[in-house]
């Protein structure tokens, strides 16, 4: 998490502009493409350290439930052929599995940590 968060934060101008091809929040809040790289990785951050989880597993479950859903409507149910965002702005591969798995990994961390509050 963290480490695609930081590969996110290289570009965040052109991490933004891919994103906004299939996020269902950054279509309607484009400001949201340019905030996601840092909540994702300050939230990835506060989870390692163990500090802040009130904090962190909720931002994290709200970022990757409406990235999970937005891949699966583009990919699945749309059709879309896009290149994910996943991996920063200069990324080559496709919008799909690796994307919609970050996102579920994602999900998965923030249920846990909450569970352990």
């Amino acid at each position: 998490m963290v480490l695609l968060g930081l590969q996110k934060l290289q570009d965040v101008e052109r991490f933004a502009t891919m994103f906004l091809n299939y996020d269902l929040l950054a279509q309607r809040w484009v400001r949201y493409g340019y905030v996601y790289p840092f909540v994702e990785t300050g939230a990835g951050l506060l989870m390692m350290a163990g500090v802040l989880t009130w904090l962190s597993a909720p931002a994290a479950l709200f970022v990757a439930s409406i990235g999970a859903i937005s891949v699966f409507k583009a990919v699945y149910i749309d059709k879309r052929e896009l290149k994910c965002a996943c991996v920063g702005g200069d990324s080559k591969v496709p919008l799909g599995f690796v994307s919609l798995t970050e996102n579920l990994m994602m999900v998965g961390m923030a249920i846990w940590m909450l569970s352990k509050l």
